[in-house]
């Protein structure tokens, strides 16, 4: 029926371009609620929204995004700001992003920061704000005091704002990876496979992701009524070579560790590494698992167990929020801010396994 009424639709002249107002006078709708199906609206109709997308893909309709601009007062652009594009994280998570943002029909305009003093960070938002972007995406990590700034300058930014790998914080909307409970995923792997002497290989402490992976371990240890003292965890700073140097520590002041879980894959792999040169059997002796689960980690010898992160999601979800809330305010309604957690999953390799 819905396909009949569509081909029986006079077409305009293919030398002129399709128009809104072709769509809505063939789907028998107002401008309005095209507009509303084309950037996805929630509260059209379903059969509203199969015939008018019917309609817009037998007239091969193609929005103007300048008229559409103009009629809405909305740029359709997201600022994107990162940090350290070579962190397999953000160059992840941006793929979810750009997906996401083109579906809406977002274009990007991004920015890379190198250094997170306050003049530089409003440098960096008035750049964006005079491109006259929706909205703004915050994709560089919290380390140390770099979100400080918040306190005092969020408030003056006129556009909304979602911050991602970051703690959950009053008045801020952020989305994250759940580290804490990627963290109690590994450990409890580790007791599970009959291990209970278990260590940390953590990520520098300046990170909050690294701060709530060893919180994982030492709470499940915890609760399991088992210790986790200072002296049974070392600090990394996420790379194969200081893996290699925490390895060596740990093993000194905590000689009959059987299990160790290591704060990312990259150090993961000079754990292995390591303990073979040592002479230490993975996983007879020593079980191993990582977080991250990069492609690599597959074809580690033995191959690493590891906890798994939806960046692509991570990307997607953020999109889609601040998208809503662009919305919200386009429409004049309140904006309420929110903590968006990503649950990880735990991918079992040769690394560990049952004693």
């Amino acid at each position: 029926m819905l396909q009949e009424q569509a081909l029986a639709v006079t077409l305009p002249d293919h030398k002129k371009r399709v128009t809104i107002k072709d769509v809505a006078l063939a789907a028998g709708v107002s401008t309005q609620t095209v507009s509303r199906v084309m950037n996805k609206f929630s509260y059209v109709s379903e059969g509203t929204r199969k015939r008018v997308e019917a309609v817009v893909e037998e007239m091969g309709y193609r929005p103007s995004s300048l008229a559409r601009s103009l009629s809405q007062q909305r740029s359709y652009t997201l600022g994107v700001i990162t940090f350290g594009l070579k962190y397999i994280g953000p160059s992840q998570t941006l793929n979810g992003i750009a997906d996401t943002a083109d579906e809406l029909g977002y274009m990007l305009l991004m920015k890379e920061i190198d250094k997170f003093n306050t003049a530089n960070i409003e440098n960096i938002i008035d750049s964006l704000l005079s491109q006259q972007v929706d909205g703004i995406l915050w994709i560089a990590p919290e380390i140390g005091e770099s979100h400080s700034w918040l306190d005092n300058s969020l408030s003056k930014v006129p556009v909304p704002m979602v911050f991602l790998a970051m703690k959950p914080r009053d008045g801020v909307t952020s989305v994250a990876t759940d580290n804490f409970e990627g963290a109690v995923l590994a450990t409890k792997h580790l007791l599970d496979c009959g291990r209970s002497k278990i260590g940390h290989i953590a990520g520098p402490m300046t990170w909050w992701e690294a701060e709530e992976r060893k919180r994982g371990w030492r709470t499940t240890l915890e609760d399991a009524g088992l210790e986790a003292p200072e002296c049974h965890c070392v600090e990394g700073n996420w790379s194969s070579a200081s893996g290699e140097h925490a390895f060596g520590q740990l093993i000194e002041t905590f000689p009959d560790m059987d299990g160790v879980f290591v704060g990312n894959d990259q150090m993961a792999l000079s754990v292995l590494r390591e303990a073979h040169r040592r002479g230490i059997q993975v996983p007879e002796q020593l079980a191993v698992i990582g977080f991250d689960n990069i492609p690599e980690s597959a074809f580690f010898y033995p191959s690493l167990s590891t906890i798994s992160q939806n960046l692509q999601l991570l990307g997607e979800t953020a999109v889609e929020t601040i998208v809503e809330m662009i919305q919200a305010r386009q429409e004049n309604q309140f904006i309420e801010t929110q903590s968006r957690f990503i649950s990880p999953s735990l991918v079992i390799r040769e690394s560990t396994s049952p004693t």
